[in-house]
């Protein structure tokens, strides 16, 4: 049937209100369906998508929160690749932009790591209510801060069932550094300039909410198992990171896995995808068996 285009600019108008958020359909293939959405926040607005495997459900869903300077899509599209995998696999997931990354309009000063939780946790609001999904059966992941923000997220609130780490970070002293923290006092104000995307601001509170933040001793609350996955070759964040965060959690069923010759990125921006691919199987695979 032919569309006019007057008709199609009507359907592209068109804005759902749900669960208090905005949603349009960006695909639908493969056996699942895509959303872009914006979720309300405390008090902005929080840009997201959403993955659902076909068929009614309710299905499990993982919380996919992204690291430092990315956005929800995350380096070399590792989450929009994942996503698809996960809704073939009978998971459904949300992933979003922290304040000030990718698709956020909000200025990244008003970020931190208090921020990152609630953010989080909005997430994990939304897709619970998705008649889809089973809001007793959500699970959390982060990689490198975001995978910081999953452990504190999760040692904060009891709803996560299973927690992942893609070279999780519980010490961001490489972030939040002493010269920035200086400049910060200041200035009131630090400047980070990664040289791979535009300078974004980072706040005086954002310093002091770290400073004043116990990753492990959070997350240590936290009743669900982890499994923390690092590269034996990332020199950004110490592959022995991974059994810190197995032994700082609570539960016995928590495990360690370390990817043989992966940097900090598992090697996603190479020719060679066997590491990525390999992070990606053993993810799946956690999330299949304890949700």
């Amino acid at each position: 049937m032919k569309i006019s285009k007057l008709s199609t600019v009507a359907i592209l108008a068109i804005t759902v209100i749900l669960l208090g958020c905005t949603s349009v359909k960006e695909k639908e293939a493969g056996g699942y369906s895509e959303s872009k959405i914006m979720i309300d926040g405390v008090d902005h607005q929080i840009p997201a998508v959403v993955t659902l495997p076909g068929g009614k459900g309710p299905f499990p869903a993982v919380v996919m929160l992204h690291g430092y300077g990315s956005n929800k899509d995350e380096a070399g599209n590792g989450y929009m690749l994942l996503a698809p995998e996960f809704a073939k696999n009978g998971i459904a997931s949300i992933r979003i932009d922290f304040m000030g990354y990718g698709d956020s309009t909000e200025d990244h000063a008003g970020f931190d790591l208090n921020i990152g939780v609630t953010e989080a946790l909005k997430a994990a609001d939304y897709i619970a209510g998705l008649s889809e999904v089973d809001g007793k059966r959500i699970g959390i992941m982060g990689w490198s801060k975001g995978g910081t923000l999953a452990l504190l997220t999760s040692g904060r609130d009891s709803r996560f069932k299973s927690v992942l780490t893609w070279a999780g970070a519980p010490d961001l002293s490489g972030v939040y550094s002493s010269e920035g923290y200086a400049q910060a006092k200041e200035n009131g104000n630090y400047v980070a300039d990664l040289g791979w995307r535009p300078p974004f601001n980072m706040s005086l509170k954002a310093f002091e909410v770290f400073a004043s933040t116990d990753i492990l001793a959070e997350f240590a609350h936290c009743g669900a198992p982890v499994l923390a996955i690092n590269g034996t070759d990332d020199t950004v964040v110490s592959p022995a990171t991974a059994a810190r965060i197995k032994d700082a959690s609570a539960n016995s069923a928590s495990k360690s896995l370390l990817i043989d010759g992966a940097d900090h990125t598992f090697n996603i921006f190479t020719e060679d995808k066997t590491a990525f691919n390999t992070l990606c199987q053993a993810t799946i695979k956690w999330f299949k068996d304890t949700l």
